[in-house]
């Protein structure tokens, strides 16, 4: 079967044609901006003072969830029970809260009230 048109198609309009106006030397540039991006917020993880967690695992925590030789480890384990607290170490919010789970994970299997908190650093 062959179908033949009705009605003769209509040409299609043809835009008319503008000559390019000559610069006048207002044209706008634009400069390219390099974005910097911030570094992220940064936390420090704290332990705190309890009278009732043995020294040696603190030091033990310290050594093995903050990557601390036994004599760094020693030293923050002397702050937090002289001053009540010490920093263990700096880290990005989600590092420092798994820090965080992890020593209380480790005091609570081994029955220790060791506290942990992560603070941002201002």
């Amino acid at each position: 079967m062959e179908f033949m048109a009705s009605k003769i198609p209509k040409p299609v309009p043809v835009a008319p044609k503008v000559r390019p106006k000559e610069d006048d030397g207002g044209s706008v540039v634009l400069e390219r901006r390099t974005q910097k991006t911030k570094p992220p917020q940064m936390y420090q993880v704290v332990m705190l003072n309890d009278d009732y967690t043995p020294m040696e695992f603190v030091v033990v925590v310290i050594q093995e969830f903050f990557n601390k030789d036994r004599e760094t480890a020693t030293q923050i384990m002397l702050k937090i029970h002289l001053d009540g607290k010490a920093v263990c170490g700096v880290f990005s919010r989600d590092v420092a809260a798994t820090k965080v789970d992890q020593v209380q994970a480790a005091a609570k299997e081994a029955g220790h009230p060791l506290q942990c908190v992560s603070e941002p650093i201002e």
